[in-house]
Order: C-alpha cells, then structure tokens, then sequence
C-alpha cells in the first residue's frame, strides 16, 4: 500500500522577533547590529520522518508546541518547509483553524462556493452539496448571514461541514471539535468514522486522548519538534503520559513501572491523581478483604489549576477486566463547585464480591465526563 502523506526529514523554522523597532532610529541601529538582538530562530520541526498509508486515521499526540499543527500546516501547504520532502496525494481537507479559507464579508452560502471552488469543484457540484451541508452545519437560519457575524461554533459547524462533505482524500483537523457542543461533537465524529469507511485518510490532532484512542488507526507523538515514537498500540500514548507525569511540576511523579505493571493513564493533565490508599472501616491500611467488608478508598489529587465543577469517578474491575462496579461524584450526588491545590476524594462501598483478584481503577473529568484530567484505568490492586 502507497503512503498517501509522506515526510522525508523536514524541518521548519521560523524567525521569533521579541521587538519591533518604533522608530527609523530604532531600525538603523538593528540594521548595524544585523538584527541579532530582536530575532530569534525557533525550529518548529526538526528532521522529520514518517508516513501515512493510504485510508489511515493518525493521530498526531503531544504537548503545545510539540510541532503538530505545523505538521498540518505543511501538508496542506499554508506553509513550505525549511529543509526536507513532503509528498500528499489527493485533494486535501484541512480544518486547521476557526474561520480558515473563509471570507467575513462573504455569506455563508457564499463562502461554500468560494471554498469548493478552491477545491476545484464546478459549481453545480457545489450546488448538488449545498443543502446537506447547511443541514449538517444545522445553518439554514444563519446561511445567508455574513460570517463575520458567526459564532466560534457557527463557523466550526461550516468549516467542518464543508471539508467533510466534499470527501477529500486526505482529511487534516486540528483541535476544532473541542469547540461545539457534545451533540454536535457526536455527530462530527460519526463523520469522521464514516470518511474511515470510505477510505479517507485523516491526520487528527487532538489533546483528548479519549478521542484519539478511539478514531485512530495509529498514533504519532510529537515532543520538541521531533518523533518520540509511532505505532499503532497504545505504548505510544502510554509513553507519552510517562512524560507528561514525570515533568509535573507539583506532585510526586508516577513511576513508569507502576503505569507499564498493569493498566493505562490518560489524561490532560490539569489534575493529577496522585495515590490512592485502601483502609477497613477501621481506618487500617489494606490490600486484602473479605466478602461483605467495608472498604475505604481515599484518593489524593493535585489540581494545577482552578478547575470548576470536576467529577471524580471510581470502578472496580475482575481480573479478566470486566467491570462490575461503578460510582462518581456527579451520579451521587455531589456538585464540586471548584477544586484547586492538593485534596482527598473518599469512596466508601461495602464489598459485595466472591474471592479473587480485583483492579481498581480512579479517574477525573470534567462536568461533562466527556473530557478527561487524568484516568487511571486498572492501575491499582
């Protein structure tokens, strides 16, 4: 199978200028000094290599600025790179930035002609699309309206309606789903799977874990400009997490022995759940119980930054993985207005199990449970 999108040792480099000179004066002088004192070279990416086959879905992992939008960026040819080789085939769909590729004085019924024409469609091709893409953009209110008078959501609902629905061959997005509301989320998503059916190949970057793990074929971790590791398993985004625990600046750092024992973290990061005791309802610390005991379990977390409304939720799970039990904090009950700093979660159950090996698993997300902080999934015994 060919590679639809192929990097072949690229680097790009952009000049950083931490001053503008504010005068003539200003600029004479830079110009003497060869303009050493206000530009600086930062290298987005530096010798990469990888590849995309054909009717794959990739997703680009990584911290801000690892280099994974540049990424998109050059395969879309918004911009060149510095050194090195990039091969796309096909028409590509980029979904890159909000209101991208459209023009604010145009009508959104305008702007999808304007953009199918650069797809080199004709425009009773553009016609035969236009109502299904309104209807996916749910904009029939709103079409005839200038852009510039959209919302961050109206234009993510367009931008992504259109770049879908002319089924390009090679699909670029980038972060833009994190912009609507969960229905729509939904239904991008059910999108996206049905470009996968159809062959398409898509690049999706994305800092929700959760969604990559479940759209991507493979996985391509980006840190500092360079590949870290690819593959198409979840050590890749296993490695990537060690990282981010380990560079954490409050907290002691997860040890990769604990994550590679048993089980899978992932997460954001902006709470970090730090350990976790088992007690009996004496308050001595256990591993082992018996049927019908009661078990404590306290959770210590650290949230980096002020974080309104978090769910904690807690599952125990067979050894075969199975999940038998379930709780969180928004099912029971408990609204947490806020939580910043370090702080304890209690889970108190009493243990209705036979004898065996049960794992444990701990995680936080937000109000939605649809974007995770930091999930521990069966990393405790």
């Amino acid at each position: 199978m060919s590679a639809a999108v192929r990097f072949e040792r690229v680097s790009k480099k952009f000049i950083l200028r931490h001053e503008r000179p504010r005068s003539f004066q200003d600029l004479t002088i830079n110009l003497f000094r060869g303009g050493s004192a206000s530009r600086e070279q930062f290298w987005a990416l530096r010798d990469v290599s990888f590849a995309v086959e054909r009717g794959e879905t990739v997703g680009l992992i990584g911290p801000n600025g690892a280099g994974k939008s540049t990424a998109l960026k050059l395969v879309s040819r918004i911009i060149e790179p510095t050194s090195g080789r990039i091969k796309a085939e096909g028409r590509i769909g980029a979904l890159l930035e909000l209101g991208t590729g459209f023009h604010p004085d145009l009508t959104g019924r305008e702007n999808v002609y304007l953009n199918g024409s650069i797809l080199g469609l004709k425009r009773r091709e553009i016609s035969r699309l236009l109502e299904s893409i309104v209807e996916f953009a749910e904009l029939s209110r709103f079409i005839d309206m200038p852009v510039r008078n959209y919302s961050s959501g109206m234009l993510m609902r367009l931008g992504f309606a259109v770049a879908t629905s002319f089924r390009p061959d090679v699909l670029l997005i980038d972060e833009v789903l994190a912009v609507g509301d969960e229905a729509f989320q939904d239904k991008c998503i059910q999108r996206i799977t049905d470009l996968k059916h159809h062959g398409v190949t898509i690049l999706f970057v994305s800092h929700n874990l959760d969604t990559v793990r479940n759209l991507c074929d493979s996985y391509l971790w980006l840190d500092d400009g360079q590949v870290q590791a690819e593959g198409d398993n979840d050590a890749v985004i296993t490695a990537y997490l060690e990282r981010v625990w380990s560079g954490a600046n409050d907290g002691p750092a997860t040890s990769p022995s604990e994550i590679a024992s048993h089980g899978s973290r992932w997460g954001s990061g902006e709470i970090e759940i730090t350990d976790i005791g088992f007690y009996d309802g004496d308050g001595k610390e256990r591993r082992c119980f018996k049927t019908g005991e009661r078990m404590v379990v306290r959770a210590d977390y650290v949230a980096h930054t002020m974080i309104h409304r978090p769910v904690f939720g807690m599952a125990i799970h067979r050894e075969n993985g199975v999940q038998i039990n379930e709780a969180n904090t928004a099912f029971s009950g408990y609204d947490i207005e806020y939580v910043k700093g370090r702080g304890q979660i209690e889970y108190v159950v009493d243990l209705p199990l036979l004898p065996g090996t049960y794992y444990f698993s701990m995680a936080a997300y937000d109000y939605a449970i649809i974007h995770p902080y930091d999930h521990r999934e069966q990393q405790f015994v």
